[in-house]
């Protein structure tokens, strides 16, 4: 199982890379030689020297009259049959040969002995192969060390592992000592590296609820990792930016309540006046709209599976409508509803809209003069309008009035939330609401929904 530690993965993917490396670097090599690229040059049959030499040396042995000679093994009997152009020799340190070796070998090699090389390629004389066929060099035996020669040998497939073995055996303190320091150097950088990391890491298990105004230092810490950081820090900004509007809408949504608690608690202490019973209805009816348009924004955001109804625009609206129309007549003001020609589908949440359509007839029905008449239109294209004839509202303040807490003056009763709501419903809806002037006077404010079905 790999670790999950990140600098265990490098150091390992390093060691597994460069011995790798060295391997491929054996083979490019050897494809060289193959070629005949000069310096490189060499035959397959060149490959089976290893194996070659591990069978004379095996065949080393101690006559009768106690000295060396070469007794071959069965091994390198075999091998000799396979091979009948194959020769091999063994001089001990005095230069002299063993008996058993192959006497072209002797004659040529017994005065290349008197410089007692340590190891030689050779060609004997007559042979026109441009690499060399032969190879001596001294040898540890079980009897001391010689001389071993081999001389027209053949290659077999496991001759590779012999050779890259044999290749090995000369560069392995290079190997290891090139492993060893690049590792101890790729784990060094690594801790070095990665301790900015751990810095940012304490630093990110340090932000809690009251503290997502601090963000994670990406000065410190290495290129690479800076996109990651300031991913980090993005998203502490949105959520430090949702958790305040949470906040202040939880403070404040209070205040969006109180007033009509407190009316209708007023009005509760004076149960004899003529107007109890509509006066308490209607401050019912706010009080019902603000919570469901409250419930609607939570449930919306936690929920994103709610706006996946299929919604009927002109019978939701209407049953609104009927709802307020009671409370409109006895307070002295009328209410029509105009509705679409056909069924006007659309992909939402019912609650959502209700609660939004709601809270903007009770709007307009403040807004609306004593004896007035409010409109509430839904035509064939998915729109709503919700038109009345109060005061208005100026050209300036149009975009104002759906932020949070906005209020036109002090003597505005609520604390300004429920536009505000309202225009982060319907985008939750992927809808549009939108304020107009009514001609004449007064304010039209529209929904637009996207109507199933209809041409994009």
């Amino acid at each position: 199982m790999i670790t999950k530690s990140l600098a265990h993965r490098i150091v390992l993917y390093l060691v597994i890379a460069q011995l790798a490396a060295f391997l491929l670097g054996w083979v490019f090599t050897l494809g060289l030689g193959m070629a005949g690229v000069e310096l490189f040059a060499t035959t397959w049959d060149e490959l089976a020297k290893a194996r070659a030499e591990k069978q004379v040396v095996a065949s080393v042995a101690i006559g009768a009259d106690g000295a060396a000679v070469l007794a071959p093994t069965a091994e390198l009997r075999a091998e000799l049959d396979r091979a009948p152009k194959m020769k091999i020799a063994a001089f001990d340190l005095q230069r002299r040969a063993l008996a058993g070796s192959s006497p072209e070998l002797v004659e040529v090699l017994r005065n290349l002995i008197g410089v007692s090389p340590t190891h030689t390629h050779f060609i004997l004389p007559g042979d026109e192969e441009s690499a060399p066929l032969g190879l001596m060099e001294q040898k540890w035996t079980p009897y001391g060390r010689f001389h071993i020669a081999v001389y027209g040998q053949k290659f077999r497939w496991d001759d590779l592992f012999d050779a890259w073995q044999q290749e090995f055996r000369w560069l392995n303190i290079y190997v290891v000592m090139a492993v060893s320091l690049s590792t101890a150097t790729a784990w060094f950088a690594m801790r070095r590296g990665l301790r900015p990391l751990r810095a940012v890491a304490e630093e990110a298990a340090r932000v809690d609820m009251d503290s997502l105004d601090q963000r994670l230092t990406s000065s410190i810490v290495p290129t690479e990792i800076t996109p990651l950081v300031g991913a980090m820090n993005e998203a502490l900004e949105r959520l430090d930016r949702g958790t305040q509007r949470q906040r202040r809408f939880t403070a404040n949504a209070a205040h969006e309540l109180r007033t009509p608690i407190a009316v209708l608690a007023a009005r509760l202490d004076a149960p004899e006046e003529a107007s109890f019973k509509i006066d308490l209805k209607r401050d019912a009816y706010r009080i019902k709209y603000i919570v469901e348009q409250l419930l609607a924004t939570l449930r919306a955001g936690e929920q994103p599976t709610l706006l996946e109804e299929t919604v009927d625009l002109g019978a939701v609206t209407r049953a609104v409508v009927d709802d307020a129309a009671l409370l409109a007549i006895r307070d002295c003001r009328h209410i029509e509803f105009v509705g679409p020609s056909v069924v006007v589908d659309v992909r939402g949440n019912g609650a959502a809209i209700t609660a939004v359509i709601g809270n903007l007839i009770d709007n307009a029905l403040r807004a609306e003069p004593e004896g007035g008449e409010i409109t509430v239109c839904v035509d064939d294209e998915a729109i709503i309008s919700i038109i009345d004839h109060g005061p208005g509202v100026p050209e300036d303040e149009r975009e104002m009035i759906f932020e949070p807490f906005w209020r036109k003056s002090e003597a505005t009763p609520g604390a300004g939330l429920g536009l505000a709501i309202a225009k982060d419903l319907i985008a939750k809806l992927n809808g549009r609401i939108w304020l107009e002037e009514t001609p004449g006077g007064g304010a039209t404010f529209k929904l637009s929904f996207g109507r199933l079905g209809a041409a994009a």
